[in-house]
């Protein structure tokens, strides 16, 4: 067990308890406001009997961590030191998060930041709490803040930083965006979060299931650690299990191609013109540089392409590299009967090659060579020409999924 510090939003450091091996799936634990990551604690020891890397984080303000000198306790702050945090990790973890940390997680990973994480366990967090209940548990929290006879182990500051009607919008609004697997937990004796509200919530997400721990109130993984272990144990090892997928020969093809996803590549658009002048076009994420003397390249057509006869038998096609603002002309060109390119922009190459406007990269091509490949055909091609636009990034396709560069 180790204390390791991670940079924040802003710069603030951000500390948290490190505990179990780095070889394990990792799982990042989010407390609630005006708490702190000892809450964890027993959660965290079981997780790691369990097989898994526990990251147990101290927000911004709480613990160990850095109370920042603004006092920003905003939504946005937070949300900013997750994906922060996320982005210094080495690989995807399930995020558990009660509460407020269940806010920041839900938004975060609901605003463009799926690809960050591997799962999402709510812990007694949904965007609509009994009014009551919460002004109960405010008090409590100011009356401990103006106490002068303890040591404060969170910023008293933090009470007035968040704006709760605007940041229950965005809680409620990001959860239709989330596509990871999802647990929401809720303590059945729990005042703060009603049922009913608690079910309302768990609907908005596409995969999520919910469980209720008897005996619990709000704070559910302290009140009944026991219960609530077992109900995270079970949720992880269905839906974001340890052991990894295995293919052999002749076993389920899905498990191959999965697995083949997990080599991330960029996005192309295959082009050439067919004999009467009209262009043919289709998405392909198989391409490789093969040589720079002479220099050469290919791309893998599935036989089953409706534009592969016009493309194997042109004497020149082109390779359109997309960036990351073209993601809807690989869905037009990924289609088949579309018009596509009735909307997108293109104009003739030297080699009278259709070239989509815009691209990252527009590569034409003589014909090298072509080869079977299974039920792909292998076109290789000799550069003739390229131009390239330096200033943009690239649209790439990772697991199934368009993704983006992400930079710490």
């Amino acid at each position: 067990m180790a204390e390791q510090e991670f940079k924040g939003f802003g710069g603030i450091t951000l500390r948290a308890e490190v505990s179990g091996s780095p070889d394990d799936p990792a799982v990042l634990l989010l407390h609630g406001g005006g708490q702190t990551r000892q809450v964890w604690g027993d959660v965290a020891a079981s997780l790691v009997t369990a097989g898994r890397q526990v990251i147990n984080l101290d927000l911004r303000g709480h613990g160990t961590s850095e109370w920042p000198p603004d006092a920003r306790y905003d939504l946005d702050a937070f949300v900013e030191d997750l994906k922060c945090v996320l982005a210094q990790l080495p690989s995807r973890p399930v995020i558990v998060a009660a509460s407020l940390g269940g806010w920041i997680a839900a938004a975060a990973i609901g605003e463009d930041g799926g690809h960050l994480a591997a799962g999402l366990v709510l812990v007694d967090a949904p965007p609509e709490i009994d009014a009551a209940a919460a002004h109960k548990v405010s008090e409590s929290l100011r009356k401990y803040a103006e106490r002068t006879d303890t040591k404060k182990d969170w910023d008293p500051k933090f009470l007035k930083g968040m704006d709760l009607e605007a940041a229950t919008r965005r809680v409620s609004a990001a959860a239709e965006n989330i596509k990871l697997p999802v647990l929401f937990v809720r303590g059945a004796l729990s005042e703060l979060t009603p049922a009913d509200a608690a079910g309302r919530y768990v609907k908005k997400f596409e995969n999520a299931e919910f469980a209720e721990i008897r005996e619990a109130g709000h704070m559910v993984a302290f009140d009944r650690s026991d219960l609530f272990n077992a109900t995270l144990l079970d949720f992880l090892e269905r839906r974001v299990p340890r052991f990894m997928p295995d293919y052999r020969s002749g076993s389920d093809a899905r498990t191959l191609r999965d697995a083949l996803g997990c080599f991330a590549t960029g996005v192309t658009i295959v082009t050439a013109m067919s004999p009467k002048g009209e262009p043919v076009g289709l998405t392909a994420n198989s391409f490789t540089s093969v040589s720079l003397d002479p220099p050469l390249l290919l791309v893998c057509i599935a036989k089953t392409s409706g534009s592969l006869k016009v493309i194997e038998e042109a004497e020149h096609f082109g390779v359109n590299v997309l960036h990351i603002g073209q993601q809807p002309v690989s869905n037009a060109f990924a289609r088949p009967g579309e018009d596509r390119f009735a909307k997108t922009p293109w104009q003739r190459g030297q080699k009278n090659v259709p070239l989509i406007g815009g691209a990252l990269v527009n590569f034409e091509c003589s014909r090298h060579a072509l080869h079977d490949g299974g039920d792909h055909v292998i076109l290789v091609g000799k550069v003739e020409r390229a131009k390239y636009e330096p200033r943009r990034d690239p649209l790439l396709y990772f697991k199934g999924k368009y993704r983006r560069l992400h930079f710490a």
